[in-house]
């Protein structure tokens, strides 16, 4: 059974970057309610202020999650916990610990600081975990963004490879975690060690001229996969998309296209 189209409503894009990203309430739940019907089986969305700032504050998640299940959204809500939304990490910690409403995931990035902490934070909480992580070169540091951030092991930034700490991580419930691993081009080689990981599901995921091959590969490995406006704005022939549900309906299509060969596992499937 394939694992459920993920859809990235917004991502760190601003408002300048086309009327079709959605930033309001309102608009965030009128393209959640149309990826689900065309296929999406989570909704990723980054919770804006009214001035259009990304936030953590349980003011903003809170009512943004209850319009969301109130309209009618029965699949699980991710939302993003990075440095994006709150650049300190203790700040990260204390709005975490505010939520009086919860999203089922919460998305931390493993090149960041304070991730281990603020995971298992969220896991104490009852949110599961999405362990972000970049792989292969050409991804950005931890402002970059929607990029987990930092730099590889023994390439002299004094920085933990994301992946490495990940791996040192102790989780105390791998049940309740996700691999959301973000190469930066769908190489196979990239994600070929990923079979000997922990048995945790993996989520693939790239962005821009990545964002339809790495769809592709998790299909082929038989990964979870996302799509929407927050990754990537054009569909696969290169034509702009209109909205988040016509890239889902394309990603389905696509997905459908490209199925995963015969004993296909990666982590978590095995």
């Amino acid at each position: 059974m394939r694992p459920p189209l993920q859809v990235s409503l917004n991502g760190s894009r601003g408002a300048a970057e086309g009327a079709a990203v959605p930033m309001s309430p309102e608009d965030l739940v009128e393209a959640a309610l149309a990826a689900v019907a065309a296929g999406a089986g989570e909704v990723l969305v980054h919770p804006r202020t009214p001035c259009g700032r990304e936030s953590l504050s349980p003011r903003v998640v809170g009512p943004l999650l209850e319009a969301l299940r109130g309209a009618g959204i029965g699949v699980p809500v991710v939302v993003p916990a990075g440095v994006g939304t709150e650049p300190d990490p203790a700040g990260r910690l204390e709005r975490v610990r505010s939520w009086g409403v919860l999203p089922d995931r919460a998305a931390v990035h493993f090149g960041e600081p304070g991730a281990e902490e603020l995971a298992r934070t969220l896991l104490n909480r009852g949110v599961a975990v999405d362990a972000v992580v970049p792989l292969g070169s050409g991804v950005g540091g931890a402002g970059s963004p929607g990029a987990a951030g930092g730099g590889t092991a023994g390439s002299g930034t004094g920085e933990v490879e994301p992946l490495v700490r990940f791996l040192a991580w102790p989780a105390p419930d791998h049940a309740r975690v996700r691999l959301v691993a973000e190469p930066a081009a769908a190489d196979p080689a990239l994600v070929a060690g990923l079979r000997w990981l922990p048995p945790v599901p993996v989520l693939l995921c790239g962005r821009e001229a990545a964002a339809w091959p790495v769809l592709r590969l998790a299909a082929r490995c038989g990964a979870g996969a996302r799509i929407g406006l927050g990754d990537v704005r054009h569909l696969p022939d290169g034509r702009p998309a209109r909205s988040n549900a016509e890239l889902v309906a394309a990603a389905v299509a696509e997905l459908a296209a490209t199925a995963a060969p015969a004993g296909a596992a990666t982590a978590g499937s095995r």
